[in-house]
């Protein structure tokens, strides 16, 4: 029974990665859960512990997402492609660099879902406007989906997860990992500039962008996510789930987006992929049954319980290890459960370091690339595993080092 959650953890994730003709991981995620419960690998207790625990999470998900259509929908993300094609003046690495903008800033404000489901396509739009190639500023999307999460309790899933483990505010938390944001985004920036630097040109044959007239910022969508945003750092105050925050703020966008007949109620529903949202509560069950096993109890006697730097850079590198192995959701569900109840905050932001920046390395590290990988084929712009890999091999370690260098001088 110990290899059994192990090997249907591996052929989920196998599963995810190829989706053979399309379908969706919970058609293989939805069986595996039913034979560890079956099996008594996990108990119904315990599934039903992990859906309880997933719940908010899932429902933040969903909340995001449909937040995000309403803001596609009204021309926001339509809007960040226009300035970004202002703003480069046809310059692929002057684009570049408002791309990482845009894009830690959607990913902190937003999530990294808007970044990889939204931002992504408008990205890509942008760079063929200019007649660049697209991939080095789609890749850009991607790794900063994930590495540029690490500022709020929101912008993650992850932190979500971890935030009532560290016992910190809002405010503290962001505080303390503005540094490692900062720092992070730097080390990323001067990677991509070199390792696409043959990429970061303009087509011989093609034209200059022509010049188009501005439109107006949409002012009403932008001040509804400004004011979730607020909602997210003063919920904790009133002790109200983060989830509940998007659910009003998706609710009151949605409204607007559907009385100015720019979606549809059925769009929306699309835009909640609750199949893909099922897949993340039923992976919880399966890798409940690592998590409670002999890996999970070795994983808890080798982490350590202090706050120096070796300390902390050995929780990053184990939760980024474990993140490339089991998803960084399940990872941070497994390393929670090992540092144990009363960890320092410290331990447990150098976690999330590891589950967020470690996932660049695979396909499989974060849902978040998962999308992404659809979204980027859906724009015509699809991208291979061998280049993810090697620049993931390039940029993982040296973002690790330097996230957690910066955090620990923070501390």
């Amino acid at each position: 029974m110990t290899l059994l959650p192990i090997l249907l953890v591996a052929v989920v994730l196998v599963f995810a990665i190829v989706r053979p003709r399309g379908l969706p991981e919970i058609v293989i995620a939805g069986p595996a859960a039913v034979v560890v419960l079956l099996t008594g690998v996990v108990t119904l207790d315990e599934a039903r512990e992990e859906l309880t625990s997933m719940a908010p999470t899932v429902v933040f998900l969903v909340a995001v997402l449909v937040l995000a259509h309403a803001a596609d929908a009204l021309g926001v993300f339509r809007w960040v492609s226009q300035i970004l094609q202002q703003k480069s003046l046809a310059d692929p690495h002057r684009l570049l660099i408002y791309v990482f903008g845009a894009a830690a800033l959607t990913t902190a404000v937003l999530s990294l879902d808007a970044t990889v489901v939204l931002l992504t396509p408008a990205v890509i739009a942008a760079a063929r406007s200019i007649g660049a190639s697209p991939r080095p500023h789609s890749y850009a999307s991607a790794h900063l989906s994930n590495s540029a999460s690490t500022l709020l309790p929101v912008s993650n899933l992850t932190n979500l997860i971890a935030f009532a483990a560290t016992g910190l505010t809002f405010l503290h938390f962001t505080a303390l990992m503005a540094l490692p944001w900062v720092v992070t985004i730097a080390v990323e920036y001067l990677i991509f500039r070199l390792f696409f630097r043959s990429k970061l040109v303009r087509s011989e044959n093609t034209e200059p962008p022509a010049s188009e007239t501005s439109s107006p910022a949409p002012s009403l969508p932008l001040a509804v996510i400004g004011l979730t945003l607020v909602g997210f750092a003063v919920s904790g105050f009133f002790g109200i789930e983060p989830a509940w925050i998007a659910v009003v703020g998706a609710s009151v966008l949605g409204a607007i987006a559907l009385a100015r007949h720019r979606t549809t109620a059925a769009k929306m529903l699309y835009a909640a992929d609750l199949w893909f949202c099922a897949f993340v509560l039923v992976l919880g069950i399966i890798v409940a049954g690592v998590a409670n096993g002999p890996v999970g109890e070795w994983i808890a006697q080798i982490l350590p319980g202090d706050t120096s730097y070796g300390s902390l850079l050995f929780v990053a590198v184990v939760a980024a290890l474990a993140s490339n192995l089991v998803n960084n959701l399940p990872a941070t569900l497994l390393m929670i459960a090992a540092l144990g109840t009363g960890a320092p905050p410290g331990l447990v932001l150098a976690m999330l370091i590891g589950v967020n920046l470690g996932p660049n390395l695979t396909y499989v590290g974060s849902l978040a690339t998962m999308l992404w990988r659809r979204v980027a084929t859906s724009a015509g712009a699809p991208p291979t595993l061998a280049t993810f890999t090697l620049l993931g091999v390039i940029t993982t370690p040296l973002t690790l080092l330097a996230a957690v260098s910066a955090l620990w001088l923070v501390i």
